[in-house]
């Protein structure tokens, strides 16, 4: 045991280093993922107003050049679609209604936090984070031991803050109805595809922290 000890403190010592090291980036996204996201914008009066608390399915698909946002909000049975594409087309839809938008980039690739500054650490719900910053716009949470995204503040008026309480890599949404923009979302008469009616929006007030996500792709795609 005597011979043993030293072992232990240098391996222990080892251990501490390299828990206080600073990491020279934070690590790129799994190429596919499934996440839970919770979002809680009751006392974010400029952010939306839709209903203020929200959990979101996303599932990131980089091999197939695509994103799903499935949001659901509180006590309401019909969930509203966020798909995004490569090309810069986002579809918005719920049962009844359909919005499109375009955006000038895609989706956001694996490693778009490259040119991230450190921040320092800091723990947040218990759990020991890497601090990055990207462009003065979001601060992003990484687990230290994992590297896992913990959570994302947008520092812009909206203060949006956005949980991730699941992380599971390699999950794949295979279902195709999942990602297909229904028919309302493409009208026969060609007017319909820019109209924004009352529920529409309503319901695209609720998308804040997905636009602004997607707006951001545009300082961090290449």
């Amino acid at each position: 045991m005597a011979r043993l000890l030293p072992l232990l403190l240098l391996v222990a010592a080892a251990t501490a280093a390299a828990a206080t090291d600073t990491p020279e980036r934070p690590a790129p996204w799994p190429e596919q993922f499934h996440a839970v996201l919770f979002t809680n914008l009751t006392n974010v009066s400029t952010a939306s107003t839709g209903p203020p608390l929200r959990l979101t399915d996303l599932y990131y698909d980089w091999p197939r050049r695509r994103n799903l946002n499935l949001i659901r909000y509180q006590l309401s049975g019909d969930p509203l679609y966020d798909v995004e594409w490569n090309n810069g087309t986002s579809f918005y839809f719920d049962s009844a209604t359909c919005r499109t938008e375009h955006f000038p980039v895609g989706v956001l690739r694996p490693d778009w936090l490259v040119d991230c500054v450190y921040l320092g650490r800091e723990s947040t719900g218990g759990i020991d984070c890497h601090l990055w910053g990207k462009e003065g716009f979001i601060v992003y949470y990484e687990d230290v031991l994992t590297g896992r995204p913990v959570r994302w503040n947008f520092i812009d008026v909206t203060g949006i803050q956005q949980f991730v309480m699941s992380f599971e890599v390699g999950v794949v949404l295979e279902d195709d109805s999942q990602w297909q923009a229904p028919a309302h979302c493409f009208p026969d008469d060609g007017e319909g595809k820019n109209k924004v009616d009352g529920d529409h929006v309503t319901i695209s007030s609720g998308m804040d922290a997905a636009r602004i996500f997607r707006n951001f792709a545009g300082a961090a795609a290449f």
